[in-house]
């Protein structure tokens, strides 16, 4: 096996040999991260609907797995609110959240997302990953952030019953006010802390706060919702048992999103990286690592995962150089796993609320809908769409990603059949340009000049052969047609047959069809054909200022000249 493929396949080679120096700075850039993973393992666990434990144990095998095979070592990699959200949405209504039956399909969700990912990444697929436009991620995650939001709310307020009996019958004695208040207050030194220093770990003061003050003041014994007993150990390998084929069935939309969502935030994260250290990003090796790290969060207990762009950034703000920082991150939830679990009991669910809360809010960008209106109204317009129908569809949120990214394909396939064809004119800096928009006069006056800035393929060649036409009917009097070939990069079999039609029409009017500034691999695939040979009805040009030159020569008898 090559070198180059081995450190491909296994990026931690690369890494350099520690130093003291080295890794006493991805030491204190480690405890950082490490210190933000526990309470938000906790808070996003929670919000997937799982055994809080579960956001814990995502962080650790998981996140080795990951920082092992990626070639983004600096990524943090975890538990996320919109993985969470996703599979807290899908599962709805399969199982009871926190049950046994939900941690198995929540388990299958990781083990199946992690299975496509690493097919993907196998077969140098990445690119598929363009399916998802920016307008269907940002109408999706604004939606989605709003859901989350709407999600904590209960938590956040202290609710003792559901919002039908809020709804129904109105009484503060439905809310604990104990809950609010931290809440609220830890809201605010989340805010602050932010603001003051990005990367202190405000997320664990929060939660050593509010825990000592739920311990102090009883808050548990008097109703207060805490997140209690969590086990103590390091995760085990455990297989989740099968599922019959309805259950895989009802699996396989939510796992495709979650699978191209997870995907998409891991990008956005690894550019980042890679263009602070000026390397070349490998989107397919980085597939390969997401889906190892999903499908071992699934076989040791824990729920689909994925790289957090808020702990990335707070990694590279600490100065982490290299992978070694996270290693520390994960020995460092180790320690408090086997240590320090207990002093979790006290801590309010209220304040657990207020960390995604905090988290999400981030992605609140109402200026980013209005943005995308300013640049294209059809693109602002999918991401409106895709924000409704998540809002409406919701639980099922997948839909309005699915709903997005048909109405983006839709909206590109409609363009590649209506492409950009203009008639050509000489302009007076001496470049060839529609000519209807600049007002020029015809190249000759039997001479009809098209440019189809597309590929000439099945879904451009009936727009060409019918404008041609068109033009043709209209203006009898042209017997030429200049075909202007520059943007035609590729030609396939149905562009081959249009081309044939074209030169018949030109030669059934006596006239000749002229091709300028054709590319290789066109003109390869129509000599290919046998189109190219000696014909009295077919000229060809490398360049506009030779088929301008050759309109002067054969029109120099009327007296028509053009500057070149």
């Amino acid at each position: 096996m090559q070198p180059s493929l081995i450190y491909r396949i296994f990026p931690f080679l690369r890494w350099p040999k520690p130093t003291t120096q080295l890794l006493r700075g991805e030491f204190m850039a480690g405890m950082t991260v490490g210190l933000m993973l526990v309470p938000q393992g906790v808070a996003y666990a929670h919000l997937a609907g799982m055994p809080l434990i579960t956001g814990i144990y995502a962080s650790i095998i998981p996140a080795a797995v990951a920082i092992l095979f990626s070639p983004s070592p600096r990524l943090g990699v975890g538990p996320t609110a919109l993985s969470a959200l996703l599979i807290g949405a899908s599962l709805t209504g399969m199982a009871e959240p926190g049950s046994a039956q939900w941690v198995i399909l929540a388990a299958w969700m990781a083990i199946m997302a992690g299975l496509v990912q690493f097919s993907l990444g196998l077969v140098r697929a990445g690119w598929l990953l363009n399916l998802v436009t920016s307008p269907v991620l940002a109408g999706f995650t604004q939606a989605a952030a709003l859901l989350i939001l709407a999600s904590q709310l209960p938590s956040l307020l202290g609710m003792r019953s559901d919002w039908a009996t809020v709804w129904d019958n109105p009484s503060l004695g439905l809310f604990d006010w104990r809950s609010i208040l931290m809440g609220l207050a830890s809201i605010a030194l989340l805010v602050v802390a932010k603001k003051w220093r990005p990367a202190f770990p405000s997320a664990v003061f929060v939660i050593g706060c509010t825990g000592l003050i739920s311990w102090a003041t009883d808050f548990a014994d008097k109703g207060g919702a805490v997140v209690g007993h969590l086990p103590t150990g390091l995760p085990q390998l455990v297989w989740p048992g099968m599922l019959d084929w309805s259950q895989f069935g009802m699996l396989v939309m939510p796992v495709l999103v979650i699978s191209l969502v997870s995907a998409l935030e891991t990008a956005s994260s690894a550019q980042v990286e890679h263009q602070q250290a000026g390397t070349r990003w490998d989107s397919s090796q980085e597939l390969v690592a997401q889906g190892l790290s999903k499908m071992s969060a699934g076989l040791f207990g824990s729920f689909a995962t994925s790289a957090s762009f808020s702990r990335s950034a707070v990694n590279l703000l600490a100065g982490a150089k290299t992978g070694y920082s996270n290693v520390f991150s994960i020995l460092l939830v180790v320690a408090v796993v086997l240590w320090f679990i207990p002093a979790l009991y006290h801590v309010p669910q209220a304040a657990l609320a207020a960390i995604v809360m905090t988290a999400v809010a981030n992605l609140v960008k109402p200026r980013t809908l209005v943005y995308l209106f300013k640049i294209s109204r059809i693109e602002g317009s999918i991401a409106v769409a895709t924000f409704g129908i998540t809002l409406l569809t919701a639980p099922r949120i997948y839909w309005g990603v699915l709903s997005g990214i048909l109405l983006s394909s839709c909206y590109f396939l409609y363009n590649r059949l209506h492409p950009r064809i203009v008639e050509v004119g000489l302009h007076p800096d001496g470049s060839l340009r529609d000519r209807h928009l600049w007002q020029l006069p015809p190249l000759a006056p039997d001479l009809l000049a098209l440019r189809m800035d597309s590929e000439l393929d099945f879904a451009s060649a009936a727009a060409l052969e019918e404008r041609a036409a068109n033009v043709w009917t209209q203006h009898a009097h042209y017997r030429q047609l200049a075909l202007l070939a520059q943007p035609m990069n590729q030609i396939d079999i149905t562009g081959v047959e249009a081309f044939v039609r074209l030169e018949r029409m030109a030669a059934k009017r006596g006239g000749m069809l002229h091709i300028v500034g054709m590319k290789l691999p066109v003109e390869a695939r129509l000599k290919r054909a046998g189109l190219l040979q000696d014909n009295p009805h077919l000229r060809m040009y490398r360049t506009d200022t030779e088929f301008l030159q050759a309109m002067n020569r054969a029109h120099s008898d009327e007296g028509i000249e053009y500057a070149i």
